[in-house]
């Protein structure tokens, strides 16, 4: 138990200081860009009916982006650079900071403990498993780039 709880109070620390880092730096952005000139885009009704919204309604889904895999820098630096409040922000930062660290201290250290049997008793089982993760991880690449890029027509016109 105190393994997890030093685990979880280091990831909690890190979590707070790399979320409040991004919102820090999206709060700078956007005051930036509130004086360049982007400023006119900005100041427009539709983005300042965004910017109300965010900072109203942004607190829960900030909390709600620390489970979520990829999304959790886009909401903080958003929330930022949407000059979300402060008391808004910071209960979803702890609240979600928490329940990230929690989640990794456990189900985190509970993989690293069972792979670390695994290989330590099972060799070749272990370095089977990952080989297999691995693969897994690299054909997943591979099928999303080429369904990002377009396909070709196979024809290319020919110049005159």
């Amino acid at each position: 138990m105190d393994k997890i709880a030093l685990t979880a109070g280091t990831l909690y620390v890190i979590v707070l200081l790399r979320a409040g880092g991004t919102f820090a730096l999206g709060w700078l952005t956007g005051a930036g860009a509130r004086r360049s000139r982007f400023a006119g885009r900005i100041s427009s009704a539709k983005f300042l009916r965004a910017e109300r919204a965010i900072q109203r309604w942004g607190a829960p889904v900030v909390a709600v982006s620390f489970l979520t895999f990829g999304f959790q820098t886009v909401a903080n630096f958003l929330a930022g650079s949407m000059r979300m409040p402060l008391p808004r922000y910071l209960p979803a930062l702890f609240l979600g900071g928490a329940a990230w660290a929690l989640i990794y201290a456990t189900v985190g250290l509970g993989l690293f403990e069972v792979l670390g049997r695994l290989f330590a008793e099972r060799t070749a089982l272990g370095v089977s498993a990952a080989a297999v993760l691995l693969l897994a991880v690299c054909g997943v690449v591979v099928y999303r780039r080429r369904r990002a890029t377009p396909p070709s027509g196979g024809t290319v016109p020919e110049e005159s």
